[in-house]
């Protein structure tokens, strides 16, 4: 079954309501990217792996996770309550059965305030250049998505920053691996809690600017 890699920040309000909805044979591995919140102990206390990422940084989180890993097939999914972990198996089955290499979870909002319109457009303006320049037919940079480990570990990701799921797809895509989207709940975060990416306007634009860098290599 597949491990679930979880990067985290801060995000002490949303693991127990996250690790325990992990279906049956899914392991967390959650990778702390600095917390101050006692989100380590939270999820060691729920079962999960935890494992401190450095630098400050969503890539260097998500390949720490990756790293420690042991499972066959990886999940990567965001640990603050936006989705609901019991979808998981929508994303990890295809990659289990090898129908595909990569699934990535399309962004589905139930309701207004769970993806706000910078976050949207954004979004938008990166896959846009994806399907462009990378001939990727896609819609959505999917923060739920599974893949094979040695297989990912093998592209040699370089990006530790926003830029590492983007990296991800663009190498899968040279690499002439199969993906595809399936459609996930996309809800508001546990707690109340902003994004660091969709939550403001500069952490978005940031986001941006690390993905194009990426587009740009």
């Amino acid at each position: 079954m597949p491990d679930v890699v979880l990067p985290c920040l801060n995000e002490a309000a949303a693991l127990p309501w996250v690790l325990s909805r992990l279906p049956d044979g899914y392991r967390a591995v959650v990778a702390d990217n600095g917390s101050t919140d006692g989100s380590p102990a939270i999820a060691a206390a729920h079962g999960a792996v935890v494992v401190h990422a450095a630098p400050r940084g969503f890539g260097a989180a998500a390949h720490a996770g990756l790293e420690a890993a042991t499972a066959d097939v990886v999940c990567f999914m965001d640990a603050d309550g936006s989705f609901d972990p019991r979808q998981l198996p929508r994303v990890a089955e295809p990659v289990l059965e090898r129908r595909l290499d990569l699934t990535l979870g399309r962004r589905r909002p139930t309701s207004r305030s769970a993806w706000p319109v910078h976050g949207r457009v954004g979004n938008a303006v990166v896959a846009w250049r994806l399907r462009r320049t990378a001939g990727i037919t896609v819609h959505d940079l999917g923060p739920m998505r599974a893949v094979r480990r040695e297989a990912l570990l093998a592209l040699g990701l370089l990006d530790r920053r926003f830029g590492y799921p983007l990296e991800m797809m663009v190498r899968a895509a040279e690499a002439g691996w199969r993906i595809a989207e399936v459609d996930i709940d996309y809800a508001p975060r546990i707690a109340g809690g902003r994004s660091k990416v969709t939550g403001t306007v500069r952490g978005t634009a940031r986001a941006v600017r690390d993905m194009t860098k990426v587009l740009s290599r």
